[in-house]
């Protein structure tokens, strides 16, 4: 059984004092976790997709990844140097400003692209086609469906199977489909659309934690 150092399971033992319901799928968000830090201690990125509400988590989570969540993220002293270099009077603003990323790209936000393949090609497959364009082997792909049926999350997971990517998918107690595809599966333990989206922000914020903790902590 995969387990936290000490460090970052202060967030699991914060997340499941705040929310005892999620305690009986405490290793399935904590290996979710390691493949997202795995895929980043090996360069890879965090794809990311949902519809509707699924959709404002998946740019919420991107928004928590790209920029501080909490922990400071200054860019390198050789980078900082090199930006004062190539402009001394915005290099050196930057060199404070910037923070440092952990990549991560929701699919649902590229309008132009999306609804182009939408009118010219499929709607299902609008994620999909996404996956395979960024994709490489070695990312993750996290898929979020209060279902686990929706179809163009499902075709994204084969897209991503196929080129090597790992399935994380984020759903409801039933699991849908999504939940039989996925390498880990975090159903949280509820059936009503909203009340599943209740529990999966605690989650993904506490995932957001952990990483932030894992690659800029001290």
């Amino acid at each position: 059984m995969k387990t936290l150092d000490r460090k970052l399971r202060k967030h699991m033992d914060l997340l499941l004092t705040r929310y005892p319901a999620l305690e009986s799928i405490k290793q399935n968000i904590i290996d979710a976790y390691l493949v997202m830090e795995e895929t980043y201690k090996n360069g890879g990125k965090l794809l990311i997709a949902g519809n509707g509400g699924s959709a404002a988590d998946s740019e919420h989570i991107a928004g928590e990844l790209m920029k501080r969540f909490k922990t400071p993220r200054p860019v390198s002293e050789e980078f900082a140097r090199k930006l004062i270099a190539v402009d001394p009077e915005r290099g050196k603003e930057l060199a404070v400003n910037l923070e440092c990323s952990l990549t991560a790209i929701p699919l649902v936000s590229h309008e132009a692209l999306t609804t182009a393949y939408i009118n010219d090609v499929d709607g299902l497959g609008v994620f999909a086609q996404q996956l395979f364009g960024y994709g490489k082997p070695g990312d993750a792909f996290l898929g979020i469906s209060t279902s686990g049926n929706s179809k163009n999350i499902l075709n994204a997971t084969v897209v991503a199977r196929a080129l090597g990517i790992q399935v994380i998918g984020l759903t409801g107690a039933k699991g849908g489909e999504l939940s039989l595809v996925a390498d880990i599966s975090v159903n949280v333990p509820e059936t009503e659309t909203y009340m599943i989206q209740e529990l999966h922000l605690p989650i993904y914020h506490c995932w957001c934690l952990m990483l932030e903790d894992y690659f800029f902590g001290e």
